[in-house]
């Protein structure tokens, strides 16, 4: 799976008209659309989505969901920090 990042406005007809680059094989794709709603009142951009910044943790959210090896604070080998050509 490949994600490309491009910008574009919606128009009035609530339509956006995108160009891919060339490199793109004609295909399905799944299309995200990511915007910033619009504050009728005052006309201030509000997001979309909350600031993950400002929610509160929920502590013991993944319990039981993440393992670590015995092996954790173990060296690593020297091919990691080599790059592979230890």
């Amino acid at each position: 799976m490949r994600a490309i990042e491009l910008e574009t406005e919606i128009d009035e007809n609530q339509e956006i008209h995108l160009k891919l680059p060339a490199d793109v094989q004609v295909r399905k794709a799944r299309i995200v659309v990511l915007y910033e709603e619009r504050d009728g009142v005052t006309g201030h951009d509000t997001p979309a989505w909350p600031d993950p910044a400002r929610r509160p943790r929920q502590f013991g959210q993944f319990r039981g969901q993440v393992r670590m090896g015995d092996d954790f604070d173990a060296p690593l080998p020297d091919d990691v920090w080599l790059g592979g050509h230890a």
